[in-house]
């Protein structure tokens, strides 16, 4: 019951606005008389994502996997990169260029290499989520940890704090905000990295759903598996963002009660 209220109190005019455009959307297709296979009315589209749960079920739960594995590889890599270039400013200039030049390649243009080098299972779908989580993790969570108050670092050496006591109550606390902030991007952006694989090769997915859907002009199963993607992306966001929400409880405060 806690559950419901939560998300009817945060989430009811949000939800009130999504009904009030698939009301539209369904009387403009209705009176236009358009055809299926150009754009199915939403009533349409959620009888075959009802009728096709089952085989969304599958396909989803493959691109789940690509997408976390992608999520967790990328964010971790990205945090211990981060926490590497916070420490060293050598590091840091050795590494900075490697890590924009990750984001400067276009992973459309990757994902058939990523297919030719390691076929076409889950591995080249990982490696593109994973490479499109790391660049904003390493650049915010870099920033959190090197924009500390200078007068709270002066506090801490004055009373002899440790490197490694200034890194953990301080600058990870301070971090924590950005960190996050990259995360909850990054999370529905590995769905999006694991559709890219799933489109250049693959035999299961929500991206292969959706390909082999409008090879045979099934729009309205395209718009179910649109759908799944959409309230996987969310599912995943709100989960991240609960995460967030117990760890800035946690931690948020520490480097301000330090201040005072």
């Amino acid at each position: 019951m806690k559950l419901i209220r939560f998300f009817a109190r945060e989430y009811a005019l949000s939800g009130l606005f999504i009904i009030l455009l698939l009301g539209l959307w369904e009387i403009v297709v209705r009176s236009l008389d358009l055809a299926a296979f150009i754009l199915p009315p939403p009533s349409q589209i959620l009888s075959k994502f009802v009728a096709s749960h089952r085989l969304l079920l599958s396909h989803g739960l493959v691109t789940l996997t690509e997408a976390l594995g992608g999520f967790f590889t990328g964010a971790s890599s990205g945090l211990l990169c981060a926490i590497a270039m916070a420490r060293s400013r050598l590091i840091e200039r050795m590494l900075y260029p490697l890590v924009i030049s990750t984001q400067t390649f276009p992973k459309e243009a990757l994902a058939p290499v990523f297919v030719i080098w390691f076929g076409f299972g889950l591995l080249p779908k990982v490696i593109i989520a994973g490479l499109i989580s790391f660049f904003p993790v390493v650049i915010n969570t870099t920033r959190g940890l090197l924009s500390v108050d200078k007068s709270i670092l002066d506090l801490m050496r004055s009373l002899s704090a440790s490197q490694r006591q200034i890194f953990f109550k301080v600058r990870l606390p301070n971090a924590i905000p950005y960190l996050f902030a990259a995360l909850k991007m990054c999370i529905t952006l590995s769905v999006i990295g694991a559709v890219v694989g799933e489109f250049v090769g693959s035999s299961a997915g929500l991206g292969h759903l959706i390909r082999l859907a409008n090879s045979e002009l099934a729009t309205d199963l395209m718009f179910a598996a649109l759908l799944a993607l959409g309230c996987m992306g969310t599912g995943l966001f709100l989960l991240v963002d609960g995460l967030e929400k117990t760890a800035l409880r946690r931690w948020g405060g520490a480097v301000e009660t330090i201040g005072r």
